[in-house]
């Protein structure tokens, strides 16, 4: 094939724009682009964290004095319930999604992320679920169990409106966002890379948001799956957390801070990469330790799934554990330390400038270092006794949040505004903002240490008058509310800058990381063409570059027949693999997200009926947004620029979807362990086991269920094998497979497990069957398409894209369904009469 002809800059620039652009009007709701979704998460988080903001403000008004009457103990109930949820859940993590998504793809030299509809599938479940959450509290429906939503608390005896439904379903519908941009990012970084970036070559900052893509992989699934659990124990009374009949409340502990302690480094991570990538442009030398503090983000990434119980040390743990999660709380200070003193050596060894993000830096050591050290007190089993449960606790919560993921981020904000807005500022009101935010805070919350010390516990809305702790809260809400003032001339700043901000040429901070090397605001195809990286990307010469990549003398510097064109390369040296073709701007995403919200919706008001056919309708727009991928003949290796020529994505047999199926597995995988995790708890922990209420599976249909699954595999296996031809047998054999298997373990969860509502042990097996069900006809779903795929021409030899991903699934669902198959036999020994105690 003939490599097509790179036009002037001027005309490339028009054709790539012709292409990457996405349409006004109603057409901005086709936007797949990641620079406009990127903004649009990070807008949408900033206008939740004001909505947070403000009901942090009627907190602090609340306890300004003791006995105050100005909100009622059940709106305050529900007012500090949804400012943590929206602070963790609808702030601090699609702040840092959308920070990701905007900025990867420009520091990796790619045109955009692996799966642009996946991220706007993402945005949108993230505004709906939001919106969903907020809208509640409008209407007085709102979560009132507190941001972690205990059980007993949150369950029905205890809570029997919909408040808890809202924020179960709520949740799960906005996490939905947080997995999609875990794949995405993971797949993009390991994937899509400018030639040459090999992974010791990559941005720091990308080191950072591969280690954090992988944490929300495993960290979400456990909460995910206590969300199901608890609305499943609200609407059909399935006793998971009820000690009366073997299940346990603890239970619902486990699962919230197996997610919930990660998710304190999840955020606090992105925001030390973004302090990794500036610090050393304002310091003017690289950063010192770069693979020391690659080594101590791994390491703080495997450590925080070792702590969880580190928030659990009064339920009654024994000393040994006890011993253990202490030890491992304080050894994560070590990594810590690592990035501390990497970037202190940067400092010491360079020119530092003392601008306006350096400022916020110095806020984030000084506040980040002492929550840090109060994390050190709180993770010792005898202090953490004495100030469980008390502002003490929230003090620290807040200097480790906001230290370590709000002053880094508002740095990081007044180092990338000029690229987002091409302006840098005229006004100096950052300087002011910065004073009355770091006052502000630390008066609101170095006291409050005092305050738990002094015994005040959370969560109350009056407190008795005494004169230490109501002058301690006095001067918390004056401090508070002079915080707000800072943020709000924060973005009085902001819209200054983006109004009269002073336009510049390129890189305004003498960096040298990728993105300043490209027209800002930046194009929607970002690199008119792609550099190949010979050097560390953070040494690069962005002023030199830039006009090279404008002029096309990199690789794909033009346009082919339409299409949006990107590299893909092999993860670890960074060598061209494949052309990937990306998907055109569409409404399917949109679309999608409103049957997703559907279903939430029909879940809430529990009309199981109308979730059920949206469910069905969310199956069948995602297999939609295949349309038109792919050809109907193999296609050859395709000419990139610079005399070399790389195959299309689906003729690669490495393409991204391949690595996103497997990533998309191993999240499952997580939540499938954790309700498996979760049985064997309940046998060791809870009260009333053995019982009489146990599943009666028997021999014939488990034994069935595992040579039908043997028989999917195999077929399966076959078709993968004749993708050149005689497929289509053994995809109809895999679909009937999963089918039979999907209608055993039916069989099995209704038939064999009738005392479900009795006990935890049959609703335990009961869910583990309804788990493996679910995967058979997901079974059933793969084989149909893969055969729709292979009678339309799509399938060959070299182009097996679609059966490959597809044997992923059949052998997921093999494998899920053969463990609960012996699961439930496990458990009913165990839990029956007789069965170990």
């Amino acid at each position: 094939m003939m490599e097509p002809e790179t036009p002037d800059p001027i005309r490339l620039h028009k054709a790539l724009s012709a292409v990457w652009d996405t349409g006004p009007g109603l057409a901005r709701l086709a936007a797949v682009n990641h620079t406009m979704l990127g903004r649009r998460f990070m807008l949408t988080a900033a206008i939740f964290f004001a909505i947070g903001g403000l009901l942090a403000m009627l907190i602090r008004a609340q306890l300004a004095s003791s006995d105050s009457p100005f909100i009622g103990e059940d709106l305050y109930a529900q007012v500090f319930t949804m400012h943590g949820t929206i602070m963790m859940f609808l702030f601090a993590i699609p702040m840092l999604e959308g920070l990701a998504i905007y900025l990867l793809p420009k520091l990796l030299g790619a045109r955009d992320l692996a799966f642009p509809r996946l991220t706007a599938y993402g945005y949108w479940c993230y505004l709906f679920g939001g919106t969903m959450l907020v809208a509640a509290l409008a209407f007085g429906l709102a979560p009132d169990s507190g941001w972690f939503m205990y059980t007993p608390l949150s369950s029905r005896a205890y809570s029997p409106g919909i408040n808890a439904d809202v924020w179960l379903l709520g949740v799960t519908f906005v996490e939905i966002s947080a997995l999609s941009a875990a794949v995405e990012i993971v797949a993009s970084i390991l994937k899509l890379r400018a030639p040459g970036m090999s992974l010791d070559r990559m941005p720091i900052f990308a080191w950072y948001m591969l280690v954090v893509g992988g944490m929300m992989l495993f960290g979400f699934p456990p909460l995910i799956l206590g969300s199901i659990l608890l609305e499943v124990e609200r609407a059909f009374d399935f006793p998971f957390f009820d000690p009366t009949r073997g299940g346990d409340p603890l239970l619902w502990q486990h699962l919230f801070w197996l997610f919930g302690h990660p998710e304190v480094y999840i955020i606090f991570l992105p925001a030390a990469g973004a302090v990794s990538t500036f610090l050393p442009v304002f310091a003017d030398r690289p950063l010192a330790g770069y693979r020391a503090v690659v080594v101590a983000v791994i390491a703080m990434g495997f450590l925080s799934f070792g702590l969880w119980v580190h928030h659990m040390y009064t339920v009654g743990i024994p000393h040994l554990a006890l011993g253990f999660f202490s030890a491992a709380s304080g050894l994560v200070a070590i990594p810590t330390a690592i990035q501390i003193f990497a970037w202190l050596a940067t400092l010491a060894h360079g020119r530092p400038r003392f601008s306006i993000p350096m400022l916020y830096v110095f806020g984030f050591l000084f506040i980040f270092v002492l929550g840090g050290l109060t994390g050190v007190m709180v993770a010792m089993v005898p202090f953490d006794w004495q100030a469980h449960d008390t502002h003490f606790v929230v003090a620290h919560l807040h200097y480790v949040l906001v230290g370590g993921f709000v002053f880094p981020m508002l740095a990081a904000a007044y180092y990338w505004m000029p690229h987002l807005t091409g302006r840098v500022p005229v006004h100096h009101l950052s300087k002011a903002a910065f004073w009355l935010i770091f006052i502000g805070f630390n008066t609101t919350f170095l006291i409050m240490h005092l305050t738990g010390l002094r015994g005040m516990p959370r969560r109350v809305h009056t407190y008795p008058q005494e004169p230490g702790i109501e002058l301690f809260n006095l001067i918390s809400s004056v401090g508070g509310f002079l915080m707000t003032i800072g943020f709000g001339l924060v973005l009085l700043d902001v819209v200054l800058q983006f109004r009269f901000g002073r336009p510049f040429r390129r890189d305004p901070w003498r960096a040298g990381t990728l993105e300043w090397a490209m027209p800002t605001p930046p194009p929607s195809y970002a690199f008119a063409s792609i550099p190949e990286i010979a050097v560390r990307a953070d040494r690069l010469e962005p002023a030199r570059l830039g006009p090279e990549i404008a002029a096309g003398r990199g690789y794909l510097g033009f346009v082919r027949e339409g299409r949006m064109e990107t590299l893909g390369v092999e993860p670890t040296t960074g060598r061209i693999e494949q052309v990937i073709e990306l998907p055109r701007q569409s409404y399917v995403p949109l679309l999608t997200a409103l049957a997703t919200g559907a279903f939430f919706l029909a879940m809430m008001a529990k009309i199981y009926l109308l979730a059920i056919v949206a469910l069905v309708l969310v199956v069948a727009l995602f297999l939609l947004w295949t349309r038109g991928s792919g050809s109907k003949v193999d296609v050859g290796a395709l000419p990139i620029g610079r005399g070399a020529a790389a195959p299309p994505h689906f003729e690669s047999g490495t393409a991204p979807s391949t690595l996103a199926m497997l990533l998309t597995l191993a999240a499952d995988a997580t939540l499938y362990a954790s309700l498996l995790f979760g049985g064997l708890f309940l046998w060791v922990s809870a009260p009333d086991w053995p019982t009489n209420h146990t599943p009666e599976p028997g021999l014939l249909l488990p034994v069935l269920a595992i040579l039908t699954l043997a028989l999917a595999v195999f077929s399966s296996t076959k078709a993968v094998r004749a993708a050149g031809g005689k497929n289509m047998p053994w995809l109809l054999a895999t679909a009937a497979s999963h089918a039979f298997a999907a209608l055993l373990f039916g069989s099995l969860a209704f038939a064999a497990v009738p005392d479900r509502a009795e006990h935890a042990v049959s609703a335990t097996v009961f869910a583990v069957y309804c788990y493996a069900g679910l995967h058979a006809l997901l079974g059933v779903v793969f084989a149909l398409y893969g055969a729709f795929r292979a009678r339309g021409g799509y399938v060959s030899e070299r182009r097996n894209l679609d059966l490959q991903i597809g044997g992923y699934m059949h052998a997921y669902s093999a494998a899920a369904g053969m463990i609960a198959i012996l699961f439930g036999w496990l458990l009913t020994l165990l839990g029956g009469p007789g069965g170990m105690e």
